[in-house]
């Protein structure tokens, strides 16, 4: 199997260098793996890293966020390095914490493994959720490092537990511990041999909480959400998205909303900001909304947010929430708005999201796959206060009853900080 997955791996860094010749994107990641050795090397103490933690992207970072900040918070002498393989986790994280090193992490051949791992010399590794690559695994067992997985999920049709799943089982046996989300995950692995498992939830329930007690931080989208209208919050928005919500929010003109797209440059932006408008000076980008004389935010109803960091806690200003990505690869996380007990709308493509199925099932999360469906739940939430509130608490309670995860892992991975109580 080493040597196909080598193969394919040599193919995969292969074509991302000539996809690098045309994507913007594609070039920030090959020239990020170039120079990730030596930014490791950098930033790395005497002893090596504390902690090494890698997440694919911004999405996983959050999951793996609540367990940095604890560690962060408790040693004052550790140094981690935080990897990720997407330009959008590192892009937006890489100046996170002046003791954390942020490096993209190289493609998975046994040369890159050795370098990084020569550089990094961590003492502890933690991959989250979706993070399986062969050699990393291989070797940091070979060099008896300690290894865990935090968030992990798993599911039926998944490559492990197919006609040749003890091969690839053999990676997920070079974790010391597999921190999985839910029931059905540990039930798969234990069918598979594998009983080193722990279930300790999803560590974004505890970001997501931790959130919610800080302040917004940008006193623009308040004063924008202030009076009697209600407030709608499109967060993570595509496209595809807004082919489904447009038409309901310009046939309701007495609705405000804040609009977050998923990405953006300019030209997004100005297609976006066209679509939106109901009548003209209605629409305004936060950058311009910041800027701006109090008549002319007077006549805004719709504002884009054009900077990153904000999504998560403006939220609170909604009484409710459409989140993004349900009509393409799968929705973003609907925790972020869920915590402030408001109900969540989202896209069909919801399938390996636990947290939908959750929302759906109390009553706080709506699930719909047009733009006729999104219309009529939309207007039962804005039209009736009481089944609004009703949803809204359901969704709060929901991710209320899911917080601690985090807790679990800490005092397993780090017990010398946990205080116990002498009876």
């Amino acid at each position: 199997m080493s040597l196909i997955y080598n193969a394919v791996i040599a193919a995969y860094a292969g074509a991302a260098r000539i996809v690098a010749m045309r994507s913007g994107k594609a070039a920030l990641m090959v020239r990020g793996h170039r120079d990730s050795i030596a930014r490791v090397q950098a930033g790395c103490p005497e002893g090596g890293y504390t902690l090494w933690i890698h997440a694919a992207s911004l999405g996983e970072f959050e999951q793996g966020r609540p367990l940095i900040e604890r560690l962060l918070a408790a040693d004052s002498g550790c140094r981690i390095l935080l990897t990720f393989f997407s330009p959008s986790g590192y892009t937006v994280r890489h100046n996170f914490h002046p003791r954390v090193t942020t490096a993209y992490l190289p493609f998975d051949t046994p040369g890159n493994v050795e370098a990084f791992l020569d550089a990094a010399k961590p003492q502890m590794v933690v991959f989250v959720k979706y993070e399986f690559w062969h050699n990393y695994l291989q070797t940091v067992r070979r060099r008896n490092i300690p290894a865990y997985i935090i968030s992990a999920i798993f599911r039926p049709g998944q490559r492990f537990f197919g006609p040749l799943g003890n091969r690839f089982c053999s990676d997920l046996r070079c974790y010391n511990r597999l921190y999985v989300q839910d029931e059905v995950s540990r039930k798969l692995l234990a069918d598979a041999g594998i009983h080193n498992v722990t279930v300790a939830g999803d560590t974004r329930f505890d970001r997501v909480a931790d959130i919610r007690e800080r302040p917004l931080g940008n006193s623009a989208p308040g004063e924008f959400a202030e009076g009697s209208a209600p407030v709608v919050v499109f967060g993570s928005s595509w496209p595809a998205d807004e082919d489904v919500y447009i038409p309901w929010l310009k046939a309701n003109e007495g609705v405000k909303a804040i609009v977050a797209p998923h990405e953006f440059d300019a030209r997004r932006l100005g297609v976006l900001r066209s679509r939106l408008s109901r009548v003209p000076g209605d629409t305004m980008l936060l950058s311009e909304f910041e800027k701006a004389s109090v008549e002319a935010r007077s006549r805004v109803s719709i504002l884009v947010i054009d900077s990153f960091g904000l999504l998560s806690g403006l939220y609170r200003l909604a009484r409710f929430a459409y989140v993004g990505g349900g009509f393409g690869a799968g929705i973003h996380n609907l925790n972020e708005a869920a915590v402030y007990g408001i109900p969540v709308i989202f896209g069909p493509n919801h399938r390996k999201f636990n947290e939908a199925a959750g929302l759906m099932a109390c009553g706080g999360g709506f699930s719909v796959d047009s733009a006729n469906g999104f219309a009529t739940v939309a207007s039962g939430l804005a039209d009736n206060s009481s089944q609004c509130a009703r949803a809204g608490k359901a969704a709060g309670d929901y991710i209320d009853s899911n917080i601690g995860g985090t807790d679990i892992i800490f005092a397993d991975l780090f017990p010398q900080y946990i205080k116990r109580n002498d009876k």
